[in-house]
C-alpha cells in the first residue's frame, strides 16, 4: 500500500549539463581589451564594453569604453558611456562622458552628462546632445589641479 516505486530512468528529473563554452557564450556581461603592445590600423567596432590600453588610429564604437592613461585613439569615438584617461585625437560622443585628470583630448565633444576630473585637458567644441549648437567655443579648456571636477549635465548652462 504504502510501498516505494522504484522511478523509472525516464521520469527521474535530469540536470543539464554545463559546458564551459556555452557558459561564456551566455554570459551577461563580457568585455574586451586591446593590450598595451597592441597597436590597431582600421576601425574597431565592439557590442560589448571595450578597455584600450594600446592604439587605435580609427574609430571606436562601443557600449561602454574605458580609455587607459598611456593609451592613444586617432579618430572618432561613439560609445553610451566612457571613462578617458589617455591621448584622443578626433570627435567623441557619448552619453555619459568621464575625462580624467591624464586625458588630452583634440577633437569636439558631444555629450549627455559630463564630467572633466582637475588636470583634463581638452582642446574642442564642446556640445549638449539636447542643442543643436555647441556651448563653448574651441579655446582650450584646462582644469587646474586641486579644484573641484567640472560637472555639466543635460539641465547645465553654459555661458
Amino acid at each position: 500500500m504504502f510501498s516505494r516505486s522504484k522511478q523509472s530512468p525516464d521520469t527521474v528529473p535530469t540536470l543539464p549539463q554545463r559546458n564551459n563554452a556555452n557558459v561564456r557564450n551566455n554570459s551577461v556581461h563580457t568585455f574586451s581589451i586591446i593590450a598595451s603592445d597592441v597597436e590597431i590600423i582600421g576601425n574597431v567596432s565592439a557590442r560589448v564594453d571595450l578597455h584600450i590600453d594600446g592604439k587605435v588610429q580609427g574609430d571606436v564604437t562601443c557600449g561602454n569604453l574605458v580609455q587607459g592613461e598611456g593609451s592613444f585613439i586617432a579618430g572618432n569615438v561613439t560609445a553610451e558611456s566612457a571613462k578617458l584617461s589617455g591621448h584622443v585625437e578626433g570627435l567623441i560622443e557619448a552619453n555619459d562622458l568621464v575625462i580624467e585628470s591624464s586625458a588630452r583630448i583634440k577633437g569636439d565633444v558631444v555629450y549627455s552628462n559630463l564630467t572633466i576630473a582637475p588636470g583634463g585637458q581638452v582642446v574642442g567644441k564642446f556640445s549638449n546632445k539636447s542643442t543643436a549648437k555647441p556651448s563653448i567655443s574651441g579655446a582650450p579648456v584646462n582644469v587646474g589641479k586641486g579644484a573641484d571636477p567640472f560637472i555639466l549635465t543635460m539641465d547645465a548652462k553654459v555661458a
